[in-house]
């Protein structure tokens, strides 16, 4: 007698659980496009900041030796430190999501 409405509820919560699924992945990609935009935006600007203080650095080079001019230089090298290692860091993080980029589709 109520063997409708049991068929009706499985039916309601397999399409509420498709659409369910079909929700997460919409969000998912979304998400991962942000994600790939925020590193290429990151990367573009860590390169130019690179080409700048390679830029700086080869100036100061040339200039005149004096204290406040070595203590700059010292700055700028442990910033071009920190640059090479978060640069690795990204470097790193690309390979790590390497595989799942290759299951992800391109836009």
């Amino acid at each position: 007698m109520w063997d409708w409405a049991i068929w009706a509820a499985l039916i309601l919560v397999a399409l509420a659980g498709v659409a369910a699924l079909a929700l997460l992945f919409v969000r998912v990609r979304d998400a991962w496009r942000s994600f790939e935009e925020t590193r290429r935006t990151m990367v573009r600007g860590l390169d130019q900041l690179a080409t700048s203080a390679e830029a700086v650095a080869e100036k100061a080079a040339t200039a005149e030796d004096t204290a406040e001019l070595e203590e700059t230089l010292g700055r700028l090298r442990v910033s071009l430190a920190r640059l090479a290692v978060l640069r690795a860091a990204l470097d790193e993080a690309e390979v790590t999501f390497r595989p799942v980029t290759a299951i992800i589709p391109r836009r």
